[in-house]
């Protein structure tokens, strides 16, 4: 018997800015194209869902190479395992923040992980954010928002890598949710 098992994956930098546009549909479509089964999406920020029998790896390189041939762009996918994404969102390092800030407690993941240094990377950039590293992923708690933050998109790459992707814990739960129900039907 083949495992199809859930999957999550993350979409980088698509429907921002009128820049590189992605409609939901069209992608679940395109997912169930190249195999990929039950796909869901959540919100437009490309967010997926779904069952199959691929490696994370093979799954993140089919979805990329199937995106760009069809939309004619390129778009870098990271895919995580269920039991990681609900050991993320059992608990983030900042409790607190999960119930006060839950827009600006952010999970960071790429392809690879955060590197050894992502820590000594990142820290000169906070002010009063809090972050830390757990398993695969960097957290960044932006206390006072992060519209001000000199922690930039760059210095988010530089820490986890040239496929680094954010999800604030609203999604990060979500998220969670969707692979529990998929896991249960």
């Amino acid at each position: 018997m083949i495992n199809h098992s859930v999957k999550i994956g993350l979409l980088r930098g698509i429907n921002v800015a009128g820049k590189k546009k992605l409609p939901m549909a069209k992608l679940r479509e395109l997912a169930s194209s190249i195999g990929l089964s039950d796909v869901k999406t959540y919100i437009q920020s490309g967010n997926l869902v779904f069952r199959s029998a691929l490696s994370e790896k093979k799954a993140s390189e089919a979805l990329e190479k199937a995106i760009t041939k069809h939309f004619g762009f390129e778009v870098e996918v990271v895919v995580i395992s269920a039991k990681e994404w609900l050991a993320y969102a059992k608990a983030s390092p900042f409790p607190d923040a999960q119930e006060e800030r839950p827009k600006t407690l952010l999970l960071g993941v790429s392809k690879d992980g955060p590197g050894k240094n992502a820590l000594e990377i990142i820290m000169p950039y906070t002010e009063t954010e809090r972050v830390e590293v757990k398993g695969k992923a960097l957290w960044i708690d932006f206390v006072n928002g992060s519209g001000r933050s000199k922690i930039r998109p760059a210095v988010l790459q530089r820490a986890l890598g040239a496929s680094a992707t954010t999800r604030n814990w609203r999604t990060v739960v979500k998220l969670a949710e969707m692979v529990r129900e998929l896991n249960d039907s």
